[in-house]
């Protein structure tokens, strides 16, 4: 590699400045800051951290900083970014600055060898991957040795999520530990982040020194304000009363913008009722199919849309400067969370209007997101203990029916046993190391005391009579933090509360409109036999339930409430109330089946017995179908954490009604879907039995 000490500052300055025009204008010009970081990275070849608000210009220091160490004959720049949206942005950004950029992600597996190709032959300057694949077997031994070597550049982008104590701490960046290890003497590295309080950054800058010598990570912090954001908030009764304050606002929100909601059932409820009211909207979340998210930024950054209704999916690098508003329909669980999120607007326009509307049920919603954190140790050991037993390489797929996880943290715990050197996956799997490993129980535990600290100043947040800007940029440590003279408590001018009575009631309406769709489960989970149940593969048509139906999910804005309060542990067990016992009789007769049941089958509750019974009974009746008994449940399934556990609890344990005969199809009524194995046994055990088909109904789904 070529150092560059003896390159004359003042020339490379005037060639960092016509780089940075091409990139964003000809009245662009470098912030002290930025300039102070290119030299860093390309003169000094030093690691740096750079702080700073969104819209900064971050960006523009590694794409300049590529250009120059290019020019000078260097390699190509890693970045590894963590969002798709924010890989798309890069790519067409780095263009303009001249940089040819491609990546390697989920998303074009089909192009990893061309690119992987064009990476070698010099004609790539900048490479953007996830962090993910910075374990994947095939990448990191066969492209990621080579790519270290020959680096120019290491940019590390939304770097918060490297540090546990990040509001949004990702595992799979731990990874990076190991890369930063493995650098050759004198790549520079260059973190960027808008979302760091000193805790963060010190965390960052500790892990940015690996493989470093005595070298000190440079850190620019610069202050976090923007002038163009005014916030505010609006305390509503109830949700139909925030529904309909939304529906009267959003035509007075300047240009488009974001309303964030809490959950991925909020998002598709509140998108719903908005395009009713006639908005242009589209709703945008973790599980909105990959080219229908990418359709919606398109539309939102075309202003085809007047807002994507979203979950935190839509976050970090979504680059839209005219974004004119973001409305938070739920507190996020973290000032520095929120403050991220809203950092979405107002990054090319005067004004940006920023209004949180609170609800009653967030504190519920943080309590589940908290109930999935890292697990306690015993389970963490079971993990490692069925990788050593095993002696060989298990899959994910495997590796679930022998840990009491759900599939989604099993992956996290084998995460961050990978970065911890307990484990290692490998092509097809994950498999043990036998290396020993210290289960860091301070640590989880002051991390739990952080989060729970972060919940109290979001509510501390909603109560101030201070500042709301100035509090937000204290939460993340800006030694500028002071009063903006712009939001709703420094102005004395807020968002009315009011609520036309129309607005209202159609927001009433949409959240009252009881039933949802239930789908059933095709497919038995992988690995039963090792548990001793004989299901595998496809489960058969003459087994299958139909499509079923809910009243409502616990996680709705409308129905969730009230199922909520009537499921909830602390409820006592009582005969279906008649509001809901009315709701539910709308969903069967707007329930458009392929054949009316016969009869009536309920799944036997052991804590709710008379909710479930009184249901079934109710509906029998209402219905003149003929009530077929309960389903006995004597398993433990609902006690287990993931699909192959809860089916082996329920495998012998359910039993059907004795001398059922069923004489057509079968309304099997239960009260709560979590996991859907009791419903799609307690089907099998039906069909089997006689019934021509089964259509389940319950209460609620978790999800």
């Amino acid at each position: 590699m070529g150092y560059a000490w003896g390159v004359d500052e003042l020339a490379l300055r005037d060639l960092a400045e016509e780089r940075l025009r091409a990139l964003a204008g000809p009245e662009a010009r470098l912030r002290e800051d930025q300039w102070t970081a290119i030299s860093a990275l390309v003169s000094q070849r030093r690691r740096a951290l750079v702080v700073q608000r969104t819209g900064w210009g971050k960006s523009a220091v590694y794409f300049v900083a590529t250009a120059l160490l290019r020019a000078l004959g260097e390699g190509p720049t890693v970045i590894v970014s963590p969002l798709l949206a924010l890989m798309r942005n890069q790519v067409a950004a780095a263009a303009r600055a001249g940089v040819h950029a491609a990546t390697i992600n989920s998303a074009n597996t089909t192009e990893w060898d061309q690119v992987q190709q064009s990476v070698a032959d010099g004609e790539v300057d900048v490479l953007l991957v996830s962090p993910e694949r910075l374990n994947n077997p095939d990448f990191r031994d066969a492209v990621l040795p080579s790519l270290t070597a020959s680096a120019g550049l290491l940019v590390v982008d939304e770097a918060h999520c490297i540090s546990d104590w990040g509001h949004d701490f990702r595992p799979d960046y731990r990874r990076l530990r190991t890369l930063l290890a493995g650098l050759p003497d004198g790549v520079p590295v260059l973190a960027t982040t808008a979302t760091a309080n000193d805790r963060v950054v010190h965390d960052v800058t500790d892990q940015l020194g690996i493989g470093a010598g005595n070298e000190s990570t440079l850190v620019l912090r610069g202050p976090l304000d923007r002038e163009s954001l005014h916030l505010a908030v609006a305390r509503l009764p109830s949700t139909e009363a925030r529904l309909g304050w939304l529906a009267e606002r959003l035509p007075e929100l300047p240009g488009s913008g974001i309303i964030y909601t809490l959950t991925v059932s909020s998002a598709e409820d509140v998108a719903a009722f908005l395009r009713e009211r006639g908005f242009a909207v589209a709703s945008y979340s973790g599980k909105t199919d990959p080219a229908e998210r990418e359709q919606a930024e398109s539309d939102l950054l075309a202003n085809r849309v007047k807002a994507l209704v979203a979950t935190s999916a839509l976050g970090m690098g979504f680059d839209k400067p005219d974004l004119g508003f973001v409305v938070h329909l739920g507190a996020p669980q973290s000032p520095i969370a929120y403050y991220q999120q809203i950092g979405r607007a107002g990054r090319g326009v005067r004004r940006a209007e920023v209004v949180l509307l609170p609800g009653r049920e967030d504190r519920e919603i943080w309590n589940y997101f908290a109930s999935l954190a890292f697990p306690p140790e015993p389970v963490v050991r079971q993990v490692l203990d069925a990788l050593a037993n095993a002696g060989r390489t298990l899959s994910t797929a495997a590796l679930e029916p022998m840990v009491e996880l759900s599939r989604s943290r099993l992956e996290v715990v084998l995460k961050v046993l990978d970065v911890d050197g307990a484990v290692r996956r490998v092509r097809g799997g994950w498999e043990s190391t036998g290396q020993p490993w210290q289960y860091d129980a301070q640590r989880y535990g002051r991390i739990a005391q952080a989060r729970s600290a972060e919940q109290q100043a979001m509510l501390d947040y909603l109560d101030t009579t201070g500042c709301r800007m100035e509090f937000l940029l204290r939460q993340l440590d800006d030694p500028a933090a002071a009063p903006c003279g712009r939001c709703d408590n420094c102005t004395g001018r807020g968002w009315s509360t009011e609520v036309s009575e129309s607005a209202a009631s159609s927001a009433r309406d949409r959240l009252r409109r009881p039933g949802v769709e239930l789908p059933a489960r095709r497919q038995w989970p992988s690995g039963m036999s090792a548990l001793g149940v004989p299901l595998s593969g496809k489960i058969g048509p003459a087994q299958v339930a139909a499509e079923g139906r809910v009243l409502g999910r616990l996680t709705d804005i409308g129905w969730g409430t009230r199922l909520r309060e009537l499921l909830a542990d602390s409820a006592p067990d009582q005969p279906v109330p008649d509001e809901v016992f009315a709701a539910c009789v709308q969903v069967l007769a707007a329930w458009r089946w392929a054949e009316r049941p016969t009869g009536v089958v309920a799944i036997g509750s052991r804590r709710r017995p008379q909710l479930v019974s009184s249901l079934a009974r109710r509906l029998a009746e209402i219905g003149r179908l003929t009530y077929l008994g309960a389903v006995v449940s004597g398993g433990e399934g609902s006690l287990r954490s993931n699909s192959a556990q809860r089916l082996a609890g329920l495998w012998q344990g359910l039993s059907l009604p004795a001398g059922l005969t069923p004489d057509g199809p079968v309304l099997l009524v239960d009260d709560l879907v979590d996991s859907g194995w009791t419903m799609t046994l307690a089907t099998k055990l039906v069909r089997e039995a006689g019934a021509p088909a089964v259509l389940p109904f319950a209460l609620a789904a978790t999800n």
